[in-house]
């Protein structure tokens, strides 16, 4: 009976919730790195230089980082569905508005401020994942909201590209018309999120009261068995796991970000004579790669209950990959080898929130999240600058992927490390090999 109840519930979410949930993350993330398709255009409109443009992919997460752990607390106290849809309505506003900027000033500016409005939805998503799914099902959950990321690059790539096409329409450049398009669905996703989204299973209608029941009584046990649950949100501060799984994000991310904001144009350095569409659909078949990896990696850790070789070999591999498109001639099997690196990159994504929500809970497991987010997005703010300036001094973007390849192997061996982890017993003895590991 328990297991049909299990199956039957968690078919339902998988129904109601993240389908929609998926849209949200989708829409986000279009939004967030649609700046890589316009700057084929508007790098030359506004006379940016590599660097320039750097520092405005990566001036979003000044504000993301400063307001990512206050958004999530807050996100406990007044709702998930107020606060998602607040996020959304304001960021959707914002990005809009993106396409009235006449200087790079006025990009920097509006970049600032998307970062503000931005801050909290990815760690808020997934706190209110984790508060639906059963921990049996949590990385498999966690994977099908990231397809959400992935097929934004799938999907908001070749639109962008497309969108770019209406340059010279009514007297507007292409990459103004791809702001104002692209943002403006946030702000209606918004208005529907703040009537769709339940804040808990308990106020969920659309379960059976059996179905409620069992799902409420299931969250309660998983947090029971939490290494850490508490309800003062400075608990997550303090813990040194939080602090080690900070640090394997912080790693994973010179890949998620320091490649994708950058992928167009290094796309366009391989294929210099392809249009600026093919150049985005080149750059979108990667993250084809990373939705089936993390379908598959996800799904095949619930189902063996392991984590850490599923954390740590893909992105040992990713690495790898990275250097080998760096070391090939042909230009060809330089982007197989990327394709292959960016999808293993986002492979441990579900697996990671798993570990990391199966370590924290309550208000605690909130504040940890963000402050995961916040420290990985430290990549975001300070490695587009230095990767667009080592373009600028040397033409190539050898010498930044080179960082990036370097990060992701030393996460991955973290990973190897954090994924055994489970329980509070022992937490020092863990904490203790990975900082010798590190020789910190």
């Amino acid at each position: 009976m328990s297991e049909h109840l299990h199956l039957s519930t968690v078919k339902k979410m998988n129904r109601r919730i993240m389908p929609f949930i998926m849209l949200l993350y989708l829409i986000a993330y279009i939004d967030r790195a649609n700046i890589s398709v316009a700057a084929l255009q508007m790098n030359a409109d506004l006379a940016m230089t590599a660097e320039m443009y750097g520092i405005a992919a990566g001036i979003f997460y000044v504000t993301y980082i400063i307001f990512e752990v206050p958004s999530n607390v807050l996100l406990t106290r007044v709702g998930a569905r107020r606060w998602i849809a607040r996020i959304m309505v304001s960021w959707g506003i914002i990005a809009a508005g993106m396409s009235l900027v006449q200087t790079p000033t006025q990009l920097y500016v509006m970049r600032f401020l998307l970062g503000a409005a931005e801050a909290g939805f990815t760690p808020g998503i997934i706190f209110y994942l984790s508060c639906w799914y059963p921990r049996s099902d949590r990385a498999r959950a966690m994977s099908m909201f990231y397809i959400g990321a992935a097929l934004a690059s799938v999907i908001g790539l070749p639109l962008s590209g497309s969108l770019l096409n209406m340059h010279g329409m009514l007297g507007v450049e292409g990459w103004r018309w791809l702001f104002l398009l692209e943002g403006i669905p946030a702000f209606f996703l918004g208005i529907v999120t703040w009537f769709y989204l339940d804040d808990s299973p308990a106020k969920a209608r659309w379960l059976s009261g059996e179905q409620r029941s069992w799902l409420q009584q299931t969250i309660e046990r998983d947090e029971k068995h939490s290494a850490i649950h508490h309800h003062n949100w400075r608990v997550a501060l303090k813990s040194g796991r939080v602090w080690a799984l900070s640090l394997l994000w912080l790693l994973q991310a010179f890949g998620t970000i320091g490649v994708t904001l950058f992928l167009p144009l290094i796309v366009k350095g391989v294929a210099e004579e392809r249009s600026n569409l093919m150049v985005s659909l080149l750059s979108a078949v990667p993250f084809l790669f990373a939705c089936l990896f993390m379908y598959f990696n996800g799904r095949h850790s619930d189902k063996t209950g392991e984590r850490a070789r599923h954390l740590g070999l893909p992105l040992i591999a990713a690495g790898l990959l990275l250097l080998g498109a760096m070391a090939v001639s042909q230009q060809w099997l330089a982007y197989g080898l990327l394709v292959l690196m960016v999808g293993l990159n986002w492979a441990i994504t579900p697996v990671f929130w798993a570990v990391t929500t199966e370590t924290i809970s309550g208000v605690a497991g909130a504040a940890s999240i963000a402050l995961i987010n916040a420290v990985a997005n430290i990549a975001g703010l300070g490695f587009p600058p230095i990767m667009g300036r080592i373009k600028d001094a040397t033409h190539s973007y050898h010498d930044g992927l080179l960082i990036v390849a370097g990060a992701l192997v030393l996460g991955g061996l973290l990973g190897l490390l954090l994924g055994r982890k489970k329980t509070v017993e022992g937490e020092e003895r863990v904490i203790s090999e990975v900082k010798s590991k590190l020789h910190l």
